[in-house]
């Protein structure tokens, strides 16, 4: 049974538009310029009994949720313990609620770390509160294949390593999918990852290199390398233009848009 992608967001880190810089070069008239930050859902499954899998929480996430109608998540991974990828995740517990169950969430160490700090309620009720736990904490390891089981199937996610500049990131492969949003550079060993794609949503942040991003030209080399059937560039900022952009890919790339849906 395929695989249903929902592009919850496609933005940098602050969005598009910035908070007191505007759109940048986006034209402000095009609902596709309007990006909220990274993050995607996987579904299996007839809409009405999927399986679903969130990846990460950023800081739109009750939006998204809402905008993509999401009544059930069975699990939630995360890519890295960035702000714009983990500070919405209070917004679950709507959805805890309504299924009376803790979500599991699936993790690498130092995202755990951030979690300790930051959001320590979110996996045990602090002294003194009544409010009980929205998540199990899971932990990732690299390659290693975690199985989620719900009403339309099993998603399979398997975490790899990406070098994000300054510390690494995951990335994760879903059947014949990668989801790749923050990516500066790819490990040796995560390269077969990367082989025989349908689909790969890639980082590419901008046309100017960057220290911890893929500009445009550096993802779309690694498009013409690992040659994926059809590729989708998220993590955009505000001086990548949706129809400007397209206008200069290959047939077989486009960039992203909140709310854009994708079958493999």
């Amino acid at each position: 049974m395929s695989l249903r992608i929902s592009i919850l967001g496609c933005g940098s880190s602050g969005g598009v538009p910035r908070v007191g810089q505007g759109w940048g070069k986006c034209d402000p008239d095009n609902p596709k310029n309007r990006r909220r930050r990274c993050s995607i859902l996987v579904a299996r499954g007839p809409a009405d009994a999927a399986t679903q899998v969130l990846v990460d929480t950023g800081p739109d996430l009750r939006e998204q949720l809402i905008d993509a109608d999401v009544k059930r998540l069975d699990a939630v991974f995360y890519t890295h313990p960035h702000a714009d990828h983990t500070h919405g995740v209070d917004d679950v517990r709507g959805l805890v609620i309504l299924s009376g169950r803790r979500i599991p969430a699936y993790m690498d160490e130092p995202t755990s770390r951030s979690f300790a700090t930051k959001f320590d309620y979110i996996f045990k009720t602090p002294p003194g509160s009544f409010y009980p736990p929205l998540m199990t904490e899971h932990r990732l390891h690299l390659g290693r294949a975690e199985t989620v089981d719900g009403p339309g199937g099993a998603i399979v996610a398997t975490p790899f390593r990406l070098d994000h500049g300054d510390m690494d990131a995951l990335g994760f492969r879903f059947d014949n999918v990668a989801y790749t949003p923050d990516l500066h550079a790819i490990p040796p060993e995560s390269v077969q990852y990367l082989e025989g794609l349908d689909l790969w949503i890639i980082d590419a942040l901008r046309h100017q290199r960057h220290g911890t991003h893929l500009s445009v030209s550096q993802a779309l080399d690694f498009i013409a390398h690992f040659k994926p059937k059809r590729a989708v560039l998220t993590d955009l900022h505000v001086d990548l233009d949706y129809d400007a952009l397209a206008a200069t890919l290959p047939e077989n790339v486009t960039p992203a848009f909140d709310g854009m849906a994708l079958e493999v």
